[in-house]
């Protein structure tokens, strides 16, 4: 058995894992009504007449707009089957087209939905990780009293846990379990423990596996393997191990078993543990990691600073006869050039070059960040560039002038630019001028050549040429892409040009091509931050008119945009109008709402907005608390802001440096020193380190309560951690004590402000140097010590 430098495990585990008989699963009861529906097989084909109905729903439902009680859709309802609903499903593309046909399909006199059909629009749903929507799955599964078979049902589960919906899947299953709806054997416990480990719920797991052993239902390699994810995933290492060598004894280890433990050890920084456990499966076991494993392995043991280690899973891996990709030699290359381990970087490109790899931009750039000689470097290009033809030399240098001046590296660029010179006589055109004459010199054009330069053109706002490769490409055999389109929609997007990328999206549309969601969201913030939401907020609606639904972030971005012009209200409407059109807001998309409606101290309405948040099962953040704090605080009624931090820890949200600085700023402004002190030594207690932003709210606050020896012993302590305070923190001190006649006191706060915060070279204020000014304020704060120095002599307030 393969040990692990840890203590030994108890023997209560090891019993979890001992199956104690090999007889299958027989207490459910099968009547002859389901046992008839769990025995059915689909067609492997649909006949001649289903094919036509699955073409004229597709039809229909892709087309816009789309009217459910129309006549045709109501005369196919009739020759729906689930077999045509299945295969239409899989069609879409979308989402949410799928969504839609499947809702109407649900309410379809004299239809019925199957298992496979379920699957169907699970698979969709969880591969869109609309996982609102998939709980709505589950629930309508389970109201639909549909009949599954173990194989079906074990899909499902594995669609819910692939989202992280465990609670789901153990609740579906046992609902199925109840109702007769399935006949559990061990492939469906398989799949709901292998749903269960991707959460590393580990009391959840071993629950599940005492009820298989008592069901008589044997425990093996598929069932040992999701548990030893599981573990692994909750960093319960012992057990794992005992799981490990459970598997080692019945012979079940093999690359992915392996793979599971290793990464897990790499992935908590137990370096020199993974590369043990490597060796000792090699030895004893005979088993090698596959190639995906050494690669991820090495990328993890880079990121650890354990290079060495790296290397020699690398020496591993070649021997094996796997052939390295260009990644593995991009992360070990970049580690060793920042080393300057030169040696070895010439081995690993050696290695590269006779492997038949030819180094990347980014890798070619880390080579020539650390060749010290510029005859080196001239031959690393040539080497590079050998076999490449003059338009793709060219795109390769410019590449790599432009990584090596963004890297700093200048003297590299100037020695690379002095070699290319020769073809750098046409400037910034020269890219396009070449291309315009491939043809003559017989080289072949491509539709990535034309995408590479349009993307080029499109981010130098080069818009009309852009335009001009794309009539281009369409007059020729190489049809655009919808990178080809998405580029140019990105440039109309970044000039802020609406009917110009709705053209596009039309365009699109007809090739069947879709938007990046980054693009249209761009605009719509462009938009907004100059206050044109009316116009963002039409934009998205002209968008869904030609079949494009935008997503819920540029929906997000907008609602943002009418809060940021105080209209409260259009936002609200908005956002209303997106739910009901079948939208899942996330915590972010609420968040926005609530920030509005504090900021318009509208902080009842914010309350009721976190109440619909956990109405929906979402988990309100930490965001989420602060804003309600601040807009309490600023509201004024700080026993709410308590009230508010202490759900916020019944909840689980762990308090950060935002939430209590919050605080102790609104319970100064209330004039609540003693409890803003409360919470500043709570924070500390709780291990939340307060930083410079931290200090200056409680000293200033303290000051407004009139504790300046308070508030000056925290300005000590905050000096003492080589904080710098704000000129505005010993105005405030100097404003406080001056209250009070401390004159000795605000002339010790007035010189250590001059020596911390470099009087002498501040900027002139009110027609005096800084140190003429910092004389003529001392003189009146000792002359005038009645008066409140910062409003009455002229000295800045921060």
């Amino acid at each position: 058995m393969y040990k692990s430098r840890i203590p030994n495990p108890t023997y209560y585990i090891c019993i979890l894992f001992k199956s104690t008989s090999q007889s299958f699963f027989t207490s459910a009861v099968c009547t002859e009504r389901n046992y008839f529906h769990l025995t059915q097989r689909r067609p492997i084909c649909g006949n001649v007449n289903s094919i036509t109905v699955e073409a004229s729903l597709i039809s229909i439902f892709t087309k816009t707009p789309i009217c459910l009680e129309s006549p045709e859709l109501q005369e196919l309802s009739s020759k729906l089957t689930p077999q045509v609903v299945e295969s239409v499903l899989k069609s879409f593309r979308n989402w949410r087209l799928a969504h839609m046909f499947f809702n109407w399909a649900s309410n379809q006199q004299g239809y019925t939905h199957s298992c496979y059909a379920y699957n169907a629009m699970a698979a969709i749903l969880s591969s869109a990780r609309q996982n609102a929507s998939l709980r709505d799955l589950t629930v309508n599964l389970l109201s639909s009293q549909c009949f599954w078979t173990p194989g079906a049902l074990g899909y499902f589960l594995r669609c819910l846990g692939s989202q992280g919906l465990v609670k789901e899947a153990n609740s579906l299953f046992d609902q199925v379990k109840i109702s007769g709806l399935c006949v559990l054997n061990c492939y469906s416990y398989n799949c709901l423990l292998e749903a269960i480990s991707k959460s590393g719920d580990v009391g959840l797991l071993e629950y599940r596996f005492n009820e298989m052993r008592n069901l008589g239902l044997p425990i093996d390699k598929h069932a040992l393997t999701p548990a030893l994810q599981c573990y692994c995933n909750a960093g319960e290492f012992e057990k794992a191990l005992i799981v490990f060598n459970e598997l080692n004894d019945k012979g079940w280890v093999d690359q992915h078993v392996l793979a599971i433990l290793v990464l897990s050890y790499s992935k908590s920084g137990e370096v020199d543990k993974a590369f043990e456990l490597v060796e000792w499966t090699e030895r004893n076991l005979n088993i090698s990691l596959n190639e995906k494993t050494f690669c991820v392995l090495i990328h993890g043991f880079v990121r650890e600073y354990r290079v060495d280690k790296a290397l020699q899973l690398y020496d591993k891996m070649r021997k094996l006869g796997y052939l390295p990709d260009i990644s593995v030699y991009d992360v070990l290359i970049g580690s060793l050039c920042k080393n300057k381990e030169i040696e070895k970087v010439r081995m690993l490109q050696m290695h590269m070059k006779e492997s038949g790899i030819s180094p990347d931009v980014r890798i070619i750039s880390q080579l020539l960040s650390c060749i010290p000689e510029d005859k080196d470097l001239i031959q690393l290009l040539e080497d590079s560039c050998m076999d490449l033809d003059l338009g793709k030399k060219m795109l390769l240098y410019n590449s790599i002038l432009t990584g090596l001046v963004n890297d700093g590296s200048v003297d590299k660029a100037y020695h690379l630019l002095k070699a290319t010179m020769g073809f750098c006589m046409n400037g910034n055109n020269m890219a396009l001028d070449l291309f315009h004459d491939m043809d003559r010199s017989g080289c072949k054009r491509s539709v990535f050549l034309f995408n590479n330069l349009i993307h080029c053109l499109s981010n130098a706002d080069r818009l009309d040429e852009c335009f001009d490769l794309l009539n281009e490409m369409k007059e020729t055999e190489f049809q655009p892409t919808h990178f080809t389109f998405n580029c140019i929609l990105g440039c109309l997007c970044r000039r802020e040009d609406v009917a110009g990328a709705l053209d596009m999206l039309r365009e699109m549309r007809v090739c069947g091509h879709e938007p990046w969601i980054k693009n249209y969201t761009l605009l719509v913030k462009k938009l907004c931050e100059h206050g044109k939401a009316v116009e963002a907020r039409n934009f998205l609606a002209n968008m869904s008119k030609e079949g494009f639904f935008p997503d819920m972030i540029a929906y997000s971005a907008t609602i943002d945009g009418f809060l940021s012009i105080n209209e409260q209200d259009h936002a609200l409407k908005l956002f209303r109008e997106v739910c009901e059109r079948g939208y899942c807001p996330d915590v972010v998309a609420y968040n926005i709402i609530i920030k509005g409606l504090c900021k318009t101290k509208r902080i009842t309405e914010a309350e009721d907005i976190v109440k619909e948040i956990l109405g929906k099962g979402l988990i309100p953040s930490v965001v989420t608390y602060n804003l309600l704090i601040d807009g309490w605080c600023k509201y004024g009624d700080t026993d709410q802001a308590i009230q508010c931090l202490s759900r916020m820890i019944e909840e689980g949200q762990e308090p950060n440096i935002i939430t209590y600085t919050t605080l102790v700023d609104g319970l100064c402004n209330a004039g609540k020193p003693d409890n803003a002190l409360k919470i500043w030594t709570e924070m500390k207690h709780k291990g939340c380190n307060p930083n410079r932003i931290s200090y200056m709210a409680l000293i200033n606050g303290l000051c407004k309560c009139q504790k300046p020896d308070v508030a000056l012993v925290f300005l000590q302590e905050m000096e003492e951690k080589d904080m710098l305070a704000d000129t505005f923190i010993y105005t405030a001190l100097v404003d406080a004590f001056a209250s009070n006649a401390n004159t000795a006191m605000v002339q010790k706060v007035l010189e250590k402000m001059a020596k911390r915060q470099s009087i002498a070279s501040t900027k002139v204020y009110m027609g005096f140097k800084a140190d003429e000014q910092y004389r003529y304020y001392l003189y009146n704060v000792l002359t005038y010590p009645q008066k409140s120095c910062g409003r009455d002599v002229g000295l800045p307030k921060g």
